[in-house]
């Protein structure tokens, strides 16, 4: 990992109506709308499910560095993130999020070990971490069955 601080520029541009495009260096262009709920298509991403999504991506990559560290065996993390916007002292936030995840470990998988490393993933997410909703963490650990 480089030292910190580290420093990530996106930029956007958008018209009147429509679409606004995302771009960042070295990445994919990435065209959003505002979700239905703000009478946006409904069929791109939004701010709003940038945000949520960077919160499940965030969780599972730093899973990974868990796992890695801990030596941890793992198959697969289904991870699913709903987040709440409400209105909050005059102002619309998010104000709750619950994580769900689902991690699938290999035969005689320690079942305690891998709640263990989800905990410690949920505490180490940087996203999650500079967000001020509430969190919650679901968790199932399901040991795969031997053939």
């Amino acid at each position: 990992m480089k030292p910190y601080p580290h420093h990530y520029q996106v930029a956007a541009s958008a018209g009147i109506e429509g679409e606004v495009l995302l771009v960042s260096a070295g990445l994919e262009p990435l065209n959003t709308a505002p979700p239905i709920e703000f009478d946006g298509p409904g069929n791109r991403w939004s701010p709003e499910t940038l945000l949520v999504g960077a919160i499940a991506d965030c969780f599972i990559l730093t899973f990974r560095a868990v796992a890695r560290a801990a030596k941890l065996p793992w198959l697969a993390l289904d991870c699913e993130v709903e987040g709440v916007l409400d209105r909050d002292q005059g102002v619309s936030r998010f104000v709750a999020f619950t994580l769900r995840a689902t991690l699938r470990v290999p035969p005689g998988g320690d079942h305690e070990a891998a709640e263990k490393a989800l905990h410690k993933a949920e505490t180490g997410c940087l996203i999650s971490n500079s967000l001020s909703g509430k969190f919650e963490l679901v968790t199932r650990v399901e040991v795969e069955a031997a053939d």
